[in-house]
């Protein structure tokens, strides 16, 4: 089950920021029933879990809530891979597997962002200014 809620929290997400204006839970679910059943309360539960966890903002608007997209999407897929990678017992490990399964593009472009963090691209990067 939590990685169905993970997947629903994912879909619910891609169309607050492809819509990139506030939403309804109505709408979400009427767009989000076009590929599978689910239910108003389903929709709405996990709207609230993600306001509650502050991905989204709401606004009252009558008798509902408009929902709008605090952060990007990179921000919160870097977030949910640090919760995973966070949780497990062994994070190295996890690295490892992670890594594992990347292909060869991922890799160049986890390369490529490490070279960001630290400071390596050409002196404009992060840590350009702790040298």
């Amino acid at each position: 089950m939590p990685r169905q809620l993970g997947e629903l929290e994912d879909a619910v997400m891609t169309r607050v920021w492809q819509w990139n204006r506030p939403v309804t839970v109505r709408e979400v679910l009427e767009d989000l029933q076009q590929e599978r059943s689910i239910a108003y309360t389903t929709v709405m539960t996990v709207m609230d879990n993600l306001h509650q966890k502050g991905w989204v903002r709401r606004e009252v608007d009558g008798r509902a809530y408009r929902y709008t997209a605090v952060s990007t999407r990179a921000a919160y897929s870097a977030a949910l891979m640090n919760e995973a990678w966070s949780q497990s017992d062994n994070p190295a490990a996890a690295l490892v597997a992670f890594f594992g399964m990347m292909s060869p593009e991922q890799r160049e472009s986890l390369q490529a962002a490490m070279r960001i963090v630290q400071g390596d691209e050409g002196g404009d990067g992060p840590g350009a200014a702790g040298r």
